[in-house]
């Protein structure tokens, strides 16, 4: 699991075809990789990838074919900067909110816009993802914590404030460019509280309907 706070910003050092997997290799920059461990989980724009090989100031992971097919990174190339963050510990903070590394959808931007020191940020995604974001609601973008400012017909608006932008590949952003997304855990769980609801397999929940969901924004 991850936070959704961005820890550092690294980039692609290389990438290499084995089979139909692929074996990237990357630059961590600022991140404290001191406590790293073979087998350990690190987010790299949102997706999460196991530790094969690591040093001071890098590490290596293997991506299968599932993995490719649902992210960007089949697209990554030398020198691309990436988020990345550490999994979380149970005695850590939770600034943002839970993650777990499991991409969603990519979805593409088609706004960026000034509202005074912020920038917001137009996202279009996959119709069956809308069910899922809400406003005033949490969404993770390339691995970054963020909270739905508005949704649209066909996605979401967002406002990234300067310390965000600092801290982030979001500054890299163009009209175009594409983004991983993972909808909030807490919407998975709503649907899934709705299916056992209305299944005749289950006897009735109390307390848990369509209207009380609504009313909590986890439905549109």
């Amino acid at each position: 699991m991850f936070t959704g706070i961005i820890a550092a910003v690294g980039s692609v050092q290389a990438c290499e075809r084995r089979g139909q997997d692929l074996h990237l290799s990357f630059a961590t920059g600022r991140l404290d990789m001191c406590d790293v461990a073979l087998g350990d989980s690190i987010a790299v724009n949102g997706v999460c990838l196991t530790v094969v090989a690591f040093g001071p100031h890098h590490f290596s992971a293997d991506v299968s074919l599932e993995s490719l097919r649902a992210t960007t990174i089949d697209r990554w190339h030398k020198g691309q900067r990436v988020n990345l963050e550490k999994a979380l510990r149970l005695q850590d903070r939770l600034g943002g909110h839970l993650v777990s590394g499991h991409v969603d959808g990519v979805g593409e931007i088609t706004g960026l816009s000034e509202e005074g020191r912020s920038l917001r940020i137009d996202v279009r995604c996959q119709q069956a993802l809308l069910p899922y974001i809400a406003n005033k609601g949490s969404i993770c973008i390339d691995g970054v914590s963020l909270t739905v400012t508005k949704v649209l017909e066909q996605g979401f608006a967002l406002n990234i404030v300067p310390h965000t932008s600092q801290e982030t590949i979001i500054p890299h952003y163009q009209v175009g460019s594409q983004v991983h997304i993972e909808v909030d855990l807490l919407a998975r769980y709503a649907e899934r509280l709705l299916a056992a609801k209305e299944s005749e397999n289950h006897a009735p929940m109390a307390g848990v309907d369509k209207a009380t969901l609504a009313r909590n924004g986890y439905l549109r």
